[in-house]
């Protein structure tokens, strides 16, 4: 069953395309990945499915419903999150308080029961503090609930921008390159996280991802885009071995390491 559906994608920026026509499926409770050359206009379109930019023409659904004209705010609401390829935490805060605000959206208290502190605002805070320290513990991150996210080592911080994702409770986390900059270690760590995620969160999958190891492991599923239009898609062997993508991504280097 499809929990994401777009359909003939289309962003211009004046007289440059950064996605043609781009129709995919994502399955719900899969791992599907994105790839590309630089400047294929991956990013564009993530940026279109969480309401940054808004299409120029095509059509995005999730669960039957468009996303298509709504905000940034309204599409997390719908049940989709995401992190970013350049890292954006509050620097300043803590580890904790940074997954705290990514369960606004759900939180019910308002200005009025948060003044008086009443009974039920101090449980839904509890709660939402339990739930922050478990996923922390999920990414192994609880002994620096208290550290600020500034002083976290880089894959600490990749690893607490999706547990802040996470938080929000979604139908389907888009993650963008999400082990850009990690050292092979930390990349290991991540894939196996990211494998075992979907299950323990019953969360869906998009990612955009550089690292071809990383993606020909735990994805079921590969789109690929080249100048911003699909060239191929399949499964990790269809795409190992289609000469589309050889010629204008992978190369033939790149698919023997794998």
């Amino acid at each position: 069953m499809s929990l994401l559906e777009v359909t003939n994608l289309t962003k211009t920026f004046g007289g440059l395309t950064a996605n043609q026509d781009v129709t995919m499926n994502v399955e719900k409770g899969s791992i599907t990945a994105v790839i590309g050359p630089n400047g294929a206009g991956k990013t564009t379109f993530f940026n279109m499915i969480t309401g940054v930019y808004q299409p120029t023409s095509g059509g995005i659904a999730l669960e039957g419903k468009s996303l298509v004209r709504l905000k940034p705010h309204e599409v997390s609401k719908r049940g989709i999150a995401r992190t970013f390829q350049n890292i954006r935490l509050f620097a300043e805060m803590s580890v904790i308080e940074n997954v705290l605000v990514g369960m606004h959206t759900h939180l019910q208290a308002g200005l009025f029961s948060i003044l008086m502190n009443l009974r039920k605002t101090k449980k839904e805070e509890l709660e939402a503090e339990r739930l922050a320290y478990r996923l922390l513990e999920y990414f192994d991150l609880a002994s620096l609930l208290n550290e600020k996210a500034c002083n976290l080592s880089y894959g600490a911080q990749r690893k607490l921008e999706i547990a802040r994702a996470l938080a929000t409770k979604p139908k389907l986390i888009l993650l963008d390159e999400p082990a850009a900059g990690m050292n092979p270690k930390e990349t290991k760590e991540l894939t196996d996280i990211i494998k075992k995620m979907k299950h323990e969160f019953d969360v869906t999958i998009l990612l955009i991802e550089h690292d071809m190891k990383l993606v020909m492991e735990i994805s079921e599923h590969i789109v690929v885009l080249d100048h911003g239009v699909k060239i191929a898609e399949g499964n990790p062997e269809d795409i190992r071995t289609n000469p589309k993508v050889i010629e204008a991504y992978l190369g033939s280097g790149a698919i023997h390491a794998m």
